[in-house]
């Protein structure tokens, strides 16, 4: 996974659609639709007991179809002819898989290898450094600042309750809150000069 290509549009991936680590190594091309601009999340990549497994997502509430911004179209587009560039270099060396995002022999990336590549290039872009897990956060705080409903970022989080999103991913004010903090300051402000 050493070309920028494939490490902005996994971390593309990660913010923008909120996919966990997983989610993203588990994609497959069968369940990405171009021409519709869809997405369904149903598999995750993840190491346990030293195999790397790939295997449904836990519940059915976190398996969705999502529809996918221009960006990630254009980015996933362009993903496939990287890869298939890939595949001709690589020659015999290549293993078939469906994976989207694959090293350069088309073999599963490592999940632990996908986190030092993100901690490395948040490093070299000169981004202050965030666990790979935040980016989820962020898409979260994103949404809520753009105040998508919270039943639309639960969906689009995948989350199999809503109280997750609600305490966990919403770290924005909205402007109601902001409006009442307002309010109050003016208030004791109004209080202190008495």
């Amino acid at each position: 996974m050493s070309d920028l290509l494939t490490a902005l549009i996994l971390g593309g991936s990660v913010l923008v659609l909120g996919f966990r680590r997983g989610e993203v190594l588990g994609l497959t091309w069968k369940n990405v639709d171009l021409d519709a601009g869809e997405i369904m999340v149903e598999h995750q990549l993840q190491r346990i007991n030293r195999q790397l497994v790939h295997a449904e997502t836990k519940t059915d509430a976190l398996a969705a179809t999502l529809p996918l911004p221009q960006i990630c179209v254009t980015a996933l587009r362009l993903r496939r002819k990287v890869q298939e560039i890939a595949r001709k270099a690589a020659g015999e060396l290549w293993t078939a898989s469906d994976f989207v995002f694959t090293t350069r022999y088309g073999t599963p990336i490592e999940p632990r290898n996908f986190n030092r590549e993100f901690t490395a290039r948040s490093a070299k872009a000169g981004v202050r450094r965030i666990r790979l897990h935040d980016t989820r956060h962020t898409c979260g705080s994103l949404l809520a600042a753009l105040d998508v409903h919270p039943r639309i970022a639960m969906q689009i989080l995948r989350h199999s309750k809503i109280a997750v999103t609600m305490e966990v991913y919403t770290h924005i004010p909205s402007e109601a809150t902001r409006k009442a903090l307002r309010k109050l300051g003016k208030h004791l402000d109004a209080q202190d000069q008495m």
